[in-house]
């Protein structure tokens, strides 16, 4: 089992820990209430908290590549700001997925000093597929039930936000997650269509890896301390082909190439749509604006 080791705490470092194992793929508001229960649990036993994830979502060791919501590095940021002790990262290839559960708890025993392991109700672990049940375990590790999320009637999950968005609804997938979700990306060299409309946009080049929202028009946050509207699609107005992700900073007017840039969406403002005119176009995106505008001023 090849491992990376993070260690938030110091003073934590060399006690027998409390854990929990998961991809956490978003940090949603369901990872971070099983996060707090492992802190609490690590507070009362007087050992360290630790998160043990992956460097990739397992699925795509086998060919099953899942669009994501976050980077590993903007994972690792989110499970640091939780505030747990040790964060663990699994490198997740086939001999670790060859294992059983049991002897990948016996893992988590001799290598990583886990003492007590958290658990969802839906748990499964290892090449068998066991769902280990509260109690002894294997390898001496106690298991510990975790409590169901139950903030409100929303249900949480990865799966649940990725539909979201592919639906375009950002503000519920917002509400799952406890945040907004984010895109951060390169800006790039576009066809400069945006200056000629008198609208010049950012085009972004995020990773690959992140899933990107539905096509139209959203209302925007970015970390340049502007609000923006961003269009996803193929500009059908000028017949594009490539899907592109511009976006226009409200009273922006400098130079951005080359640089990262991070987008939160706020709300989705319309559909991706094909105008007659250049001008019809304009008219609609001032439209887009001032909605944006009053959106953002409400947040």
């Amino acid at each position: 089992m090849i491992f990376q080791t993070y260690t938030f705490n110091e003073q934590q470092a060399g006690l027998a820990a409390v854990a929990t194992v998961g991809t956490f793929d978003g940090v949603h508001r369901g990872h971070q209430y099983l996060i707090s229960q492992v802190k609490a649990e690590a507070a009362r036993r007087h050992q360290r908290s630790m998160v043990i994830t992956f460097d990739r979502h397992p699925a795509s060791l086998f060919g099953h590549d899942k669009p994501l919501l976050t980077t590993n590095e903007e994972k690792f940021r989110l499970i640091k700001q939780t505030g747990v002790d040790t964060l663990v990262v699994l490198t997740f290839d086939r001999a670790l997925a060859a294992l059983t559960a049991e002897t990948f708890m016996e893992q988590l025993r001799t290598r990583l000093n886990v003492s007590t392991l958290v658990v969802g109700y839906d748990n499964h672990f290892g090449s068998d597929q066991r769902q280990v049940q509260p109690g002894p375990g294997p390898a001496g590790i106690d298991v510990v039930a975790a409590g169901a999320f139950t903030a409100d009637t929303l249900a949480v999950s990865s799966s649940a936000i990725r539909n979201d968005l592919l639906q375009g609804d950002v503000t519920t997938a917002g509400s799952r997650l406890g945040r907004p979700y984010r895109l951060t990306g390169e800006v790039v060299h576009g066809q400069h269509v945006g200056t000629q409309l008198g609208f010049p946009t950012a085009n972004l080049r995020p990773s690959p890896s992140l899933l990107i929202p539905m096509g139209g028009a959203y209302a925007v946050r970015t970390d340049k301390g502007q609000d923006g509207i961003l269009n996803i699609g193929c500009r059908p107005t000028f017949h594009g082909q490539e899907k592109t992700i511009e976006v226009h900073l409200i009273g922006y007017d400098g130079d951005l190439y080359g640089q990262p840039l991070t987008i939160d969406f706020i709300r989705r403002l319309r559909d991706e749509q094909a105008f007659a005119s250049p001008e019809a176009l304009i008219a609609q995106l001032q439209r887009d604006k001032a909605q944006a505008i009053h959106i953002l001023h409400e947040q």
